[in-house]
């Protein structure tokens, strides 16, 4: 199974390209040190190797011998940050989330954080320790990482669609048709749930079998196929839409 990003222009790449972590997705006052401190995947191997970050242990299986469920440990990468006040230096280890035997196709999150002092010994302040912000760098990753973030895509009005058709902003919001007989369809449902959803609709999903007067359940399928396409990000658990 081979998951593709769209770029405007119908230029495509593949998940495992897009790099986890760049300097526009951290906030304000946080930088990378350049060159990195971690500069390749087998010093992330060699911090895993001496955290024994992989020696945790599983529920136990079911009847089938199976841990479905659960993301396993591979592919994780460290990064080092810095805050620049404080000097306090943070590694993240970033992964994107996947069930085991299964390919990542996943939303990236933090799933390791080692805090270090400016200088060696020092103690780190406890605001640092509290005011981390992980949620807004998840969120910036992840809005980079995916294809369709809204109208800023849009230029003049207009998006060349991966099939070389002109596709005008205003009609974003237009009853989708037939999967089969409609050009960039998938594309489509991408822009019209993203455009939802910046506009503060509770359920996008529902707004748009509302919109193209179809059943709820084939709107799901349509932005269920839309994200296993890799043109949305995964859907959240317990969040409608």
């Amino acid at each position: 199974m081979n998951h593709r990003f769209h770029y405007p222009g119908g230029m495509s790449q593949d998940v495992e390209d897009v790099p986890l972590l760049v300097a526009e997705d951290l906030p304000p006052g946080w930088v990378m040190p350049d060159p990195p401190v971690v500069a390749s995947s087998a010093e992330s191997v060699a911090i895993d190797a001496a955290l024994k970050y992989d020696k945790r242990r599983y529920p136990t299986p079911g009847p089938d011998g199976e841990l479905a469920g659960y993301n396993d440990g591979r592919d994780g990468r460290w990064f080092l940050i810095q805050h620049v006040q404080s000097y306090t230096r943070v590694l993240l280890r970033l992964q994107r989330q996947y069930l085991m035997h299964q390919e990542p196709m996943g939303e990236v999150r933090i799933t390791g954080i080692i805090y270090l002092p400016e200088q060696a010994g020092d103690p780190v302040a406890s605001p640092m320790l509290r005011n981390l912000p992980t949620s807004r760098i998840e969120a910036a990753i992840n809005r980079r990482q995916f294809t369709v973030t809204g109208a800023t895509r849009f230029e003049g009005g207009t998006l060349t669609m991966p099939s070389g058709r002109i596709m005008r902003a205003e009609d974003v919001m237009k009853p989708l048709g037939n999967p089969k007989r409609t050009p960039d369809f998938y594309e489509v449902v991408a822009l019209q749930h993203t455009r939802l959803v910046d506009d503060g609709e509770v359920n996008p999903t529902a707004k748009m079998a509302e919109i193209s007067r179809v059943p709820l359940s084939t709107a799901q399928g349509w932005v269920a196929r839309a994200r296993r396409k890799g043109l949305l990000p995964p859907g959240r658990r317990g969040r409608a839409g």
